[in-house]
């Protein structure tokens, strides 16, 4: 289970409490783009909501911090 650049793009964003609409106009995406981002994201970590993913990818993957994958 290995997340894309842009998911880990979009898991940082979801941690930082973006919305759908705030991550695409900051990714430059559409909201469509962003959710079809986020349910890979789901897949992939086995998660059922925004915080479960943010949990389980910072559970298996510890030195990892929302603020190193994206320049905001």
């Amino acid at each position: 289970m290995k997340l894309s650049p842009k998911e880990k793009d979009v898991l940082a964003l979801i941690a930082r409490g973006y919305s759908d609409k705030e991550m695409a106009v900051k990714l430059k995406n559409s909201i469509k783009t962003i959710q079809t981002h986020t349910e890979s994201i789901y897949k992939k970590l086995n998660a059922r909501s925004r915080a479960h993913a943010v949990y389980i990818y910072k559970d298996l993957h510890p030195k990892w911090r929302p603020t190193r994958s994206i320049k905001i």
